[in-house]
């Protein structure tokens, strides 16, 4: 007799937590279930853990040499029997009910493909950090670019079956790329309960940030480019004030082997989807110079004194570049404003700010950094963190701080509205590199620091 649900366990080196993660699987209030174990090639403790286990008879083993996770997802797939199907990481573990209440919600709407719900962060030893509670997506979510974790989300097995499995090009993020293969043809559902217990200690695959965000960038771009052929015909606008306006602007300042203004010129024309880049400037060295190296490659505009003053809107410039540009172009489907000050934002994520905007028909995007510190707030008798009661984070609540200097709207909404940021926004996030800004000379130090370790690296 098939099993209600699969549940699949992929361990690499975790020893110290896989007896907790496989216990909690066992102890489950609903047994209809399987359990599939599977090793990927560990050299720790693991193999004598699983061997106390591969007798009884709903577990099974399956051991391989480092096949990486979405050929182990793949695998568990091929094997599975179960109605639904449900990834544990080795280094988590479930609350008792969860198995029980997430099958609940898929036997009683059968149109639904996943569901997934709410957690727990715990810390090296397991004990409770906060408890995380995602947006309630029946009621509150329109912009669905908030994935669903990989692990501890369960899955209609034959909608995963349908639309192919997971694709093998790509060695994490899952469940991002699961996501956007299900959100626009299926329906999804969270449970706004913690039936999972997520471990943050400093082996955790999400910790390599950049390598994690690179990835993201190229599921979005697939999904991006699946959508439709026809791509985003987007104008890159750089404005730049020069120190005749702005004494505090150096954009010829030398940050490495090149001016900082450089820098954006060399990310903007790296970019795989940005139609034009042009220039907009009242400083005449600042144009000069920009003429001289890149020539036809850059586009440069006059900017007057006028709408280059320190109190003056910036999307009066952009406005004025755009009509400028116009003149001898047809008319882009957004625009990329990007600043100077931020040297080291790579053409990685200018372009992934297109395919999001391409995939969720946004009016904006904005590039973004999660703030974790904690915050406080003056109550008129003294300072109070900002958090919510009984350690509960919300979704909602999280913070996202702008970063990146670069801006994407849509022509459309830019003219009618006379705003960059606004409408439906959609966010991209940096890494910390490529958020750094300078807006002092201890910034151009650290600048500077980061400049020459990259390039010994």
């Amino acid at each position: 007799m098939k099993p209600k649900v699969t549940v699949y366990i992929t361990n690499h080196n975790y020893g110290g937590y896989l007896e907790q993660a496989i216990q909690s699987v066992l102890n489950q209030s609903m047994q209809d279930f399987e359990l599939i174990i599977i090793d990927d090639g560990s050299t720790d403790e693991s193999l004598k853990i699983i061997s106390r286990h591969e007798t009884i008879d709903n577990v099974f083993v399956i051991l391989q040499e480092n096949k990486g996770l979405n050929v182990t997802n793949n695998i568990a797939l091929k094997q599975a029997r179960g109605k639904y199907i449900m990834r544990l990481d080795a280094d988590d573990f479930l609350d008792k009910h969860a198995l029980e209440l997430m099958v609940s919600v898929l036997e009683k709407k059968p149109e639904l493909a996943i569901v997934f719900p709410d957690y727990y962060l715990v810390d090296n030893e397991g004990e409770i950090i906060t408890q995380v509670r995602r947006h309630n997506f029946n009621k509150d979510v329109t912009l669905k670019d908030q994935p669903a974790h990989g692990a501890c989300t369960m899955i209609r097995r034959k909608v995963l079956l349908k639309i192919g499995g997971y694709d093998e090009t790509f060695n994490r993020q899952d469940g991002y790329d699961l996501w956007l293969n299900i959100i626009n043809d299926y329906s999804i559902e969270n449970v706004n309960l913690p039936l999972f217990y997520y471990r943050q200690h400093g082996k955790n695959l999400t910790k390599d940030e950049a390598q994690l965000l690179e990835t993201r960038s190229n599921i979005i771009a697939k999904h991006a480019k699946k959508k439709s052929d026809k791509n985003l015909s987007v104008l890159a606008i750089i404005p730049v004030r020069g120190s005749v306006i702005d004494p505090r602007s150096s954009p010829l300042k030398p940050l490495g082997q090149k001016a900082l203004i450089d820098w954006t010129i060399d990310a903007a024309l790296n970019s795989s989807n940005l139609k034009d880049v042009l220039l907009t400037t009242p400083d005449k060295r600042v144009f000069h110079h920009v003429k001289k190296k890149y020539g036809h490659k850059v586009l440069c505009r006059k900017r007057s004194i006028e709408l280059a003053r320190i109190n003056q809107k910036l999307n009066k410039t952009l406005v004025d570049a755009l009509n400028f540009y116009c003149d001898t172009h047809p008319r882009p489907d957004a625009i990329m404003i990007l600043n100077i000050e931020t040297p080291f934002r790579a053409s990685i994520y200018i372009d992934k700010a297109i395919h999001v905007m391409h995939l969720y028909d946004v009016d904006s995007v904005i590039g973004v950094r999660m703030d974790t510190d904690i915050f406080y707030v003056h109550d008129g008798s003294g300072l109070r963190p900002r958090i919510a009661k009984n350690g509960l984070r919300l979704e909602r609540d999280d913070l996202y701080r702008k970063a990146g200097g670069m801006t994407l709207v849509t022509e459309k909404y830019l003219l009618k509205e006379k705003k960059m940021v606004g409408g439906r926004v959609g966010h991209i996030q940096l890494d910390q590199r490529a958020a750094f800004t300078i807006q002092s000379e201890l910034d151009w130090a650290i600048a500077n620091v980061i400049e020459s370790e990259h390039v010994s690296v």
